[in-house]
């Protein structure tokens, strides 16, 4: 029995060892290895996004640069931290992280498009470029290398290719807003404002509530003179929400600039509510009121403004004005007068004041305000000027003149000093010297069209070097071509040339400009008259004594013609 229980004790060993699987071959230590290093690296690659996520770029730096010690054949990694260097503004170390990313792996896009944004903000858009348009190559896809790549090809004014740009990204995306975008903003830096119109309506058509499309539009009907589909961009922003301040402000200045005030008070008034621009608007509502001649409102606005700051100079001169536009004479002396000698509206001040006195009869009094300031102010030219127009206006040409030739000396160089001069010496019936003045003042200034035109019109008033005359007032009109009385000079040269068609352009052009002058209607009855179209003629006067019924020699030219009529 013992036997053979040990004969089956040796069966069951013997079977169960058959059984048994030897033991496993270890696996190759480098599969092992890379398994295990890479798992790792991915580790550390996540805590660096957490770290990132949270701010800490240099515990996220730290993780990558480690993960990278395990796997350095990673573009992915070199290019994460290519992405931190470049936000913590180490740009270089930045830069050798991606073109090594780039070495690693030539068809890994996230690089390139780090490449053209560090080297974009650098300033450096040629190299930007390139690395931008790789990009685009990898994968024609996705928009943000295309939109990147036209960002700097705009700026290396390189513009055909920004717009073939756009239009391979809109061809493969119908619906990309941003495409369609820049593509107005680029055709608007071309100058093409048409073709960007275009597109930024295709924008809004496909997002209605994008804000800056609106305001690119306004700008581009500004660039093209359309100020008021400019003002209706802007209002139709405006009307959905009244906090948008950038497009607000611009709407006030844009209303300003076209001189539409009653508008621009409503805009004024809705920045004032919100606080934008603090008392700078609130004075230019003042400003408005003027402007629009509603003197009470503007009495009021500058009067609140003092009771918040009586020592606002500025402030105090615009309530003085006021009540001067208004005819209250007294209680603008009064304000204007609180203007201490040192403060700068002073000068300003004083020339009211001054104008004031004169318009109460106290012409001494008024002279003497300027020849005090002017004491106190020797090297201020307008006051000199202002002082001598006082004397032209109470009809003293000569003192005039001697207040200014009193000052000649410190003045010299002073276009204006001499320009006046010349009216005042041509008043005088002086005109050869008058007209030397006007060259001096050329020589000062070649480009002064006051004097060219001045120049002009004397010679043909007098008839004489009418050549000269024409080309002197052609000069004036390539500097001021939309000035009336250039015009009308030009129009009286051309008439004294026997030129008459031209003389009747240059003249209806200079009345299409200024409607109420009776000299320029009246010089337009002279050409008709000389072209024997009396009926024209008479017609042309019949205006001017109507803008200026006390013109003798308007009413004697009128005469003389209905009589040459009677005889025919």
């Amino acid at each position: 029995m013992h036997l053979r229980l040990i004969i089956l004790l040796s069966l069951l060993i013997t079977t169960s060892c058959s059984t048994v699987a030897p033991p496993p071959e270890k696996a190759p230590p480098v599969t092992y290895k890379s398994h295990d290093v890479h798992a790792h690296a991915l580790y550390l690659f996540s805590r660096s996004k957490i770290a990132e996520n949270e701010g800490d770029y240099p515990s996220a730096l730290s993780l990558l640069r480690e993960a990278i010690s395990l796997e350095p054949d990673s573009a992915k990694l070199y290019g994460e931290a290519a992405d931190i260097k470049l936000k913590i503004g180490q740009i270089p170390e930045a830069l050798e992280y991606i073109n090594k990313a780039i070495a690693i792996d030539p068809a890994y896009r996230p690089p390139y498009v780090l490449g053209g944004i560090l080297m974009s903000s650098a300033g450096k858009d040629l190299e930007a470029a390139d690395y931008l348009r790789k990009a685009v190559k990898i994968d024609p896809s996705k928009e943000d290398a295309y939109l990147h790549l036209v960002m700097s090809l705009t700026r290396l004014f390189e513009y055909e290719e920004a717009v073939t740009t756009l239009k391979s990204l809109i061809k493969l995306n119908p619906d990309s807003i941003l495409g369609y975008y820049y593509l107005g903003r680029t055709y608007s830096q071309m100058k093409l404002y048409r073709e960007a119109l275009t597109y930024f309506a295709k924008v809004l058509e496909l997002r209605p509530e994008f804000d800056q499309a609106v305001i690119d539009m306004a700008a581009t009907y500004e660039a093209l003179g359309d100020y008021p589909h400019a003002i209706d961009s802007y209002r139709s922003l405006l009307d959905q929400d009244e906090q948008r301040s950038a497009v607000l402000q611009r709407m006030i200045q844009l209303l300003l600039q076209q001189r539409r005030f009653s508008e621009a008070v409503g805009y004024l008034k809705m920045a004032a509510k919100t606080g934008l621009g603090g008392q700078e608007t609130v004075r230019k509502i003042g400003l408005v009121y003027l402007e629009l001649e509603q003197f009470d409102d503007a009495i009021a606005t500058f009067s609140e403004m003092l009771g918040k700051d009586s020592s606002a100079d500025n402030i105090r001169l615009y309530l003085g004005i006021a009540y001067e536009e208004k005819g209250e004479l007294d209680k603008a002396y009064t304000e204007l007068i609180k203007i201490p000698h040192n403060s700068a509206p002073y000068l300003e001040a004083v020339s009211h004041i001054a104008l004031i006195l004169k318009e109460q009869g106290k012409i001494d009094q008024a002279i003497s305000v300027f020849k005090e300031a002017i004491a106190a102010n020797p090297d201020n030219l307008e006051l000199n000027l202002n002082l001598s127009t006082l004397y032209e206006s109470i009809d003293r040409p000569q003192a005039s003149l001697d207040v200014l030739l009193e000052r000649e000396a410190a003045f010299q160089k002073e276009p204006r000093l001499h320009f006046r001069i010349g009216v005042l010496l041509d008043k005088l019936g002086k005109r050869t010297e008058s007209i030397n003045r006007m060259k001096q003042v050329l020589q000062l200034d070649p480009n002064d069209a006051q004097a060219l035109n001045y120049l002009g019109y004397s010679y043909a008033e007098m008839g004489i070097n009418l050549e000269e005359a024409l080309k002197y007032i052609k000069q004036a009109i390539a500097i001021r071509p939309h000035d009336a009385f250039i015009l009308d000079s030009l129009g009286w040269t051309y008439f004294k040339l026997k030129r008459y068609d031209e003389a009747i352009k240059a003249l209806q052009d200079a009345i299409a400009l200024v409607d109420d002058d009776s000299t320029i209607v009246e010089h337009l009855g002279d050409v008709y008259a000389s072209r024997r179209n009396i009926k024209k003629a008479l017609k042309q006067y019949q205006r001017a004594l109507e803008l200026a019924p006390e013109r003798k020699e308007v009413i004697e030219k009128m005469h003389r013609l209905k009589g040459e009529q009677g005889d025919k």
